[in-house]
């Protein structure tokens, strides 16, 4: 492995693991300040178990048999999404951007980041492509554009800390 793939990896996970960070504590104010509650990781992983007994859909993930394990699924792969996504992020702005990040590359690439819940995650949980099957459809649509808004400005203050964790 090459100095600057070993460089790559620690920057993304680094970058990736604090912007997820960033994203739930923010979900977190909004829950004590707004009373706005947080996506369950629980079902995340639920849906996650049921994917490798080739079930994509469901009609609601609530209702569908539990997985052991589920709530240590769904966080997990919640973190390790971030890190793929801090990844896209670097790929495609450079290594150039991780050691010298500015903030527009960060913030559009949290924005572009929901369309994973819009057209993966929602439909498969049973709540149609961009939440059209949930009772206020645009309040969820909003809620996912909020929290990967703040995964966005999560990316651009994680790749400041890890230029101070890295030295640079």
């Amino acid at each position: 492995m090459t100095a600057e793939a070993i460089e790559f990896s620690i920057r993304a996970f680094l970058i990736g693991v604090g912007a997820t960070a960033f994203m739930d504590l923010w979900a977190l104010f909004q829950k004590r300040a707004f009373g706005i509650p947080a996506l369950n990781y629980a079902m995340v992983g639920r849906w996650i178990g049921h994917l490798g007994s080739g079930t994509l859909c469901h009609q609601a993930i609530g209702a569908a048999r539990p997985v052991p394990g589920e709530r240590a699924i769904g966080w997990a792969a919640h973190y390790a999404i971030g890190v793929l996504f801090a990844g896209i992020l670097i790929a495609m702005a450079g290594l150039g951007w991780a050691r010298q990040p500015s903030f527009l590359p960060a913030l559009a690439m949290g924005i572009i980041t929901v369309l994973a819940p819009f057209l993966i995650l929602q439909p498969g949980m049973g709540a149609g492509i961009a939440a059209a099957k949930k009772p206020a459809p645009n309040t969820a649509r909003l809620r996912s554009l909020i929290a990967h808004t703040s995964f966005g400005v999560g990316l651009y203050l994680a790749a400041l800390g890890a230029n101070w964790l890295t030295g640079g």
